[in-house]
């Protein structure tokens, strides 16, 4: 199997060295020995670097992208976790189309100032609690027991 220093796996794969680094540190990656002063990995920590990168596109923590990644290179996804992972996304998802659709409303306010404007001041109140709710249906913002 090719091997690759660390520079190379920097460049094949745009995660900067130090980053390479820290992930050997959490266990997420193995170097297998070093040439000089550089650590040398297998090629396939490419493909192990692409499975880090789409767990933390999707929001898992390093921790639980190691835990999936499992120990001596064996995938052990949870599917259970998996399934969690899109609920929790969803309400993301959610959450920030709420926040969207009331900066469109608050922006085609007529009032001469935003600070002036009935949805402006209405977002800021239900912003301001930090409880936010999107109402079916309607894409508006909402206080939970409103």
């Amino acid at each position: 199997m090719k091997e690759m220093d660390i520079g190379e796996v920097a460049r094949r794969s745009g995660v900067p060295s130090s980053t390479l680094r820290y992930y050997e540190e959490k266990g997420l990656i193995h170097s297998i020995g070093r040439r000089g002063l550089s650590r040398v990995f297998r090629a396939d920590v490419l493909q192990r670097l692409s499975l880090i990168a789409l767990g933390q596109s999707a929001a898992f923590s390093l921790d639980d992208i190691a835990a999936m990644l499992g120990a001596g290179g064996q995938l052990a996804i949870d599917h259970k976790r998996l399934a969690e992972k899109a609920d929790e996304l969803d309400r993301t998802i959610e959450h920030l189309s709420a926040i969207r659709d009331e900066l469109r409303r608050a922006a085609a306010c007529p009032a001469p100032r935003h600070i002036e404007c009935p949805t402006f001041q209405k977002m800021l109140v239900v912003m301001g609690t930090g409880d936010i709710k999107r109402k079916a249906g309607k894409g508006s913002l909402r206080r939970r027991g409103a």
